[in-house]
């Protein structure tokens, strides 16, 4: 049975993977109940799973009858852990967790920016499980690739020695690039080799993203096994991607993807 989801659905809690010999963290998440493949948004750094595009997915699943599950990562929204120690490892591992414990059948990951990274790791990891992605602004190797490199001298050695640098966001707080984040994702970096995920791929990106440049879209077409793979590059689209018209790009790639995997009629 399809319970229509609403604001008002009750935070559920799902017990986190250890990691690093951590225990007893605590993972919410808000999830619907569906037919055909289930779709698991996998956020952006420091975001959670109450932002715009999320829920509105979260309420488009639900009408046309999809499972879907979004979640906050360990130190992020309503999850328990410390931010500053959590990593692209750590997070993904989350995901994997989505995936066992509150999913059946095929899954469909939605990975936003930082997400993306993550998502394509737990691809990896479950591919009986995962059969399709849907990236938005895709950011792997972003640590190493993207960030350390724009760090001045100064950034990199307050990193280095005080253990975290708080970056100004236009997004709100500073946020927090700990050593951990740094150091620990660099065990992780995906785009140096293929990556062997051969299902079919979707990325919408926005040409004016300053965080990600769309030009690293290219680099992960380039690296993806999969011959199924469509970049949209919106030439006016930031990086958050959340005005109408990409909400409404973003449920016709979910709803293309979903058709692709299963035999599922939308409602």
């Amino acid at each position: 049975m399809i319970i229509a989801m609403t604001e008002t659905t009750p935070q559920l809690f799902l017990s986190a993977p250890p990691h690093q010999g951590s225990k007893g963290e605590r993972m919410a998440y808000k999830k619907t109940d569906g037919q055909g493949p289930s779709f698991i948004w996998c956020g952006g750094l420091r975001s959670d799973m109450e932002g715009g595009k999320a829920v509105h997915l979260h309420h488009w699943a639900a009408a046309q009858g999809y499972g879907y599950v979004r979640f906050d990562y360990y130190g992020h929204g309503e999850s328990s852990g410390d931010f500053e120690r959590g990593h692209i490892g750590r997070w993904s591992e989350d995901i994997t967790a989505v995936i066992d414990e509150l999913t059946q059948g095929d899954v469909i990951l939605v990975g936003s920016s930082m997400g993306g990274w993550a998502s394509l790791l737990a691809a990896l990891a479950r591919p009986d499980r995962v059969k399709a992605l849907l990236l938005i602004a895709p950011a792997p190797d972003f640590t190493q690739k993207l960030m350390w490199p724009k760090f001045s001298e100064d950034i990199r050695r307050q990193i280095e020695q005080e253990g975290v640098y708080y970056e100004p966001s236009p997004y709100g707080e500073p946020l927090p690039i700990s050593k951990t984040l740094i150091n620990e994702s660099a065990k992780y970096l995906i785009l140096d080799a293929p990556i062997n995920f051969t299902g079919p791929v979707r990325i919408l990106q926005g040409m004016k993203d300053e965080p990600v440049p769309w030009r690293h879209a290219l680099k992960i077409v380039d690296t993806l096994k999969s011959e199924d793979v469509t970049a949209t590059f919106v030439k006016d689209g930031d990086h958050s991607l959340s005005r109408p018209q990409d909400l409404q790009r973003l449920e016709t790639t979910a709803n293309e993807l979903a058709g692709l995997i299963g035999n599922h009629t939308a409602a």
